[in-house]
């Protein structure tokens, strides 16, 4: 019997210049519709996809997107986030964070 092959999709690859990781810490995060983080940033990199919904997502400098179910993102560490909010006024928006921490205590600093 022949076995069924496995799939990998590539979703992101993210460079991470010089960073030590010391550990993982991994977050299920739920939106209620259109609920917004606000300005903010991260003091390591974040890499992370969307379990469910639809996000507005931008990185200072970068454009506005919007991430969908399925997709990858990747957010710098010490970066401003301008946009990580959920895009819909109806469905609740929720995403995985893989924060890759080294000596940091917290994992998102807020600007506003």
């Amino acid at each position: 019997m022949a076995q069924d092959e496995i799939i990998r999709k590539p979703l992101l690859t993210a460079a991470t210049i010089n960073k030590a990781v010391q550990k993982v810490e991994i977050k299920e995060i739920v939106f209620k519709p259109l609920q917004k983080t606000g300005l903010h940033l991260h003091p390591c990199p974040v890499v992370g996809y969307i379990a469910e919904g639809t996000c507005k997502f931008q990185v200072k400098g970068g454009p506005l997107q919007t991430l969908k179910a399925g997709d990858a993102f990747y957010e710098p560490a010490n970066t401003e986030m301008l946009h990580f909010d959920n895009a819909s006024a109806i469905e609740p928006l929720k995403f995985i964070c893989f924060y890759l921490m080294d000596e940091e205590k917290e994992v998102i600093k807020m600007l506003d």
